[in-house]
């Protein structure tokens, strides 16, 4: 007759043999992983994204494929990282904008923020800075508000899509000094600064580090930043709340996740070696001439910020009267 040991320890072994999903998270990494970007490329997620793949593939050796998916402020690259299999090897770029914001601006969006994704680690904060053409005659955000306020649509702004964090940092700055602006769109933040740059539109909202390299040069002319304070990065431009628009703050994140199902050692193992990543010193430097700001954490403090977030911005779109195009 069997012991109740040796029958524990069958049992044991039954369900290790038994179990797939064990079985992939102890091989875990076995092939090469995809993230999706869902920008198009040259972006801050882009950014990221690529830098996160990297460390990745140099501490697993398994190459990290990156698929650019832009659109509709980043919510059609969520939606099809959604849809793919919740075993590990898909991960995505997820962000304040289509993660936090997108749930209030789209009545009929694709994929629920919650429960579609698995969260894995907060990566970055990503100041945010507010940029016009140089011919535009405004030197600080008090002198753009008067510019601004001589016609309706006197001015036109470009963001990375409808619904995306510079769509939603231009229609706050549009709500709070109430001017009309008028908005035109891209597939990226990219290409909505190459016309910034030309002339194409007058000013934008966006990732500081961006707007910095063509202010540096004076194609453009940086004039405020969206944070609580000023940019380290930047230290000499005053916030838009100091600097004409009191009240005024945003401060934008991207982080990866899943899609919804991916086992928790699998997810704990990306967590684990991406917030490694995140203090090393190449990462930091990286980050830091960038203008990011590092943030890590657990999985469970990501999910948490996600939720927290989703209710933070519902205020803000209704307070401030924003409305989707789509």
């Amino acid at each position: 007759m069997k012991t109740f040991t040796s029958v524990l320890r069958s049992a044991v072994l039954a369900a290790l043999v038994l179990s797939p999903a064990l079985a992939a998270a102890q091989n875990y990494p076995s092939k090469p992983l995809r993230m999706v970007v869902p920008f198009a490329p040259g972006g801050p997620n882009d950014i990221l994204g690529r830098l996160i793949g990297q460390k990745l593939t140099e501490a697993w050796g398994q190459p990290v494929v990156v698929d650019n998916r832009g659109g509709a402020g980043g919510t059609v690259g969520l939606e099809a990282a959604s849809r793919m299999p919740g075993d590990g090897y898909t991960v995505a770029m997820g962000g304040t904008s289509n993660l936090a914001l997108a749930p209030s601006l789209y009545a009929k969006l694709a994929y629920d923020s919650v429960k579609d994704f698995t969260p894995v680690i907060n990566v970055a904060v990503v100041p945010y800075a507010l940029a016009v053409n140089p011919t535009v005659p405004a030197k600080n955000v008090k002198e753009l508000i008067a510019v601004a306020s001589r016609k309706a649509g006197y001015l036109s702004y470009g963001s990375s899509g409808v619904g995306s964090m510079s769509s939603l940092a231009a229609e706050m700055l549009k709500s709070m000094s109430k001017t009309d602006i008028v908005h035109v769109p891209y597939k990226g933040t990219a290409p909505a600064l190459t016309d910034v740059v030309s002339g194409q539109i007058d000013m934008m909202l966006a990732d500081l580090a961006l707007i910095k390299r063509h202010a540096d040069t004076g194609r453009l002319r940086m004039i405020g930043v969206t944070g609580l304070k000023r940019s380290a990065a930047a230290a000499d431009v005053p916030t838009i709340a100091e600097s004409g628009l009191p009240g005024y703050e945003l401060s934008p994140w991207f982080g990866v996740v899943a899609p919804a199902g991916v086992p928790k050692d699998i997810v704990g193992r990306l967590n684990g070696t991406i917030a490694a990543s995140l203090k090393s010193q190449d990462v930091i430097q990286r980050l830091g001439g960038l203008g990011y700001e590092p943030l890590g954490g657990s999985a469970e403090q990501f999910a948490a910020t996600i939720k927290s977030d989703i209710a933070k911005y519902a205020k803000i779109v209704k307070t401030a009267g924003i409305k989707s195009e789509l």
